[in-house]
C-alpha cells in the first residue's frame, strides 16, 4: 500500500555544450536531462510495489488472533491424519479378526449339540399341593468333532401345560466332551398348586384318558465352548425348547419328541 505524497519540483535542465567547430570524428557527448546530485532534504517519492511482494504485518492487538488463524490449517490437516489412520488401524483389525474367526470355524466346525426328553413323570399335577415332575434330558454332542461343550452352573429348565407353567428345575453344571452323549436327571418342582381352568382341567382330562398329554419343555442354560486346548468362548446362553407328549400324569411315563429347537447367538463369542 503505497501513500501519496507531493513530488519535488525538478531541477532546471543544464545547457548543453556547443557543438565542436572541428570536423573530428568524436561522438558528440550530451549532457544528461536531469540533474543526479542528491535530492534536497525532506523531499519525497512515490514509490509502486506489486500487491504480491507486499508484507503486510498485523497489529499487535491483533497478532495472536492472527498466529490462531495461521495455525488453524496446520492443525486441520493434523487431524484429518489422525482421523485417516485410526480408520485404517481399525479396519486392519477388523480385517485380521473377521479373518481369524474364519480360519477357527473352517478348521473346527463347530455345531450346536441337541437335545432331546427321554422320560418325564408327573406326580401331584391337578392336587393342591405342589406339581412334582422328573425329567431325563438326553444331551447329544456327537456332530462335534473337535468342540467341547461347557455347561456353567446357574441354567434353568421348566415345563408347561398350553403356556401355563408346571413346574422348574436347574440344569446340572458339567463338560462334555467332543463325540459324546449325555443323559441327565433332574427334578423339577412346581411353586404351588397348579391354576388349571374348568376348561383346561376337562382338556387335560380327555388328553389323559386318550394318553396324549401335550407338554413343553424348555431349558435355558449358560455354556462356553471349548475349540481344541486353547481356544474358548466366553459364556452364552443356548435356548432348547422340546414339544413332548406324554400317555399319564400321574406316574412314570415315556415322553415322545414331537420336535426340538435349539437357538444359540455365536456372533456373542469371543476367545
Amino acid at each position: 500500500m503505497a501513500d501519496r505524497v507531493h513530488p519535488a519540483p525538478l531541477l532546471p535542465l543544464s545547457t548543453p555544450p556547443a557543438p565542436p567547430t572541428d570536423n573530428s570524428d568524436a561522438a558528440a557527448e550530451t549532457a544528461p536531462l536531469r540533474s543526479t546530485s542528491t535530492p534536497a532534504p525532506g523531499a519525497s517519492y512515490i514509490v509502486h510495489v506489486p500487491k504480491d511482494q507486499v508484507l503486510r504485518v498485523p497489529p499487535p492487538d491483533r497478532a495472536r488472533r492472527y498466529s490462531k488463524l495461521a495455525a488453524r490449517p496446520a492443525r486441520r490437516r493434523m487431524l484429518r491424519r489422525a482421523c485417516c489412520g485410526a480408520c485404517c488401524a481399525l479396519l486392519l483389525l477388523l480385517a485380521l479378526a473377521a479373518a481369524f474367526v474364519g480360519a477357527v470355524y473352517l478348521v473346527f466346525r463347530p455345531r450346536a449339540p441337541s437335545f432331546s426328553v427321554t422320560s418325564l413323570s408327573v406326580a401331584g399335577l391337578l392336587d393342591p399341593s405342589p406339581a412334582k415332575l422328573h425329567a431325563a434330558v438326553r444331551a447329544d454332542n456327537g456332530a462335534n468333532k473337535k468342540v467341547g461343550v461347557d455347561y456353567r452352573g446357574g441354567g434353568e429348565v421348566s415345563v408347561s401345560y398350553s403356556g401355563l407353567l408346571l413346574a422348574t428345575g436347574r440344569w446340572p453344571a458339567f463338560y462334555q466332551a467332543p463325540r459324546n452323549v449325555t443323559l441327565i436327571s433332574m427334578p423339577l418342582t412346581g411353586k404351588g398348586g397348579v391354576a388349571l381352568t374348568e376348561d383346561q382341567r376337562g382338556r387335560l382330562a380327555e388328553q389323559a384318558a386318550a394318553g396324549a398329554v401335550p407338554l413343553t419343555v424348555e431349558a435355558r442354560v449358560p455354556v462356553r465352548v471349548r475349540l481344541g486346548k486353547v481356544l474358548r468362548t466366553w459364556t452364552v446362553d443356548v435356548w432348547a425348547r422340546c414339544e413332548v407328549t406324554v400317555d399319564r400324569i400321574d406316574g412314570e411315563t415315556t415322553a415322545a419328541n414331537r420336535g426340538c429347537t435349539v437357538k444359540a447367538k455365536p456372533l456373542w463369542w469371543w476367545w
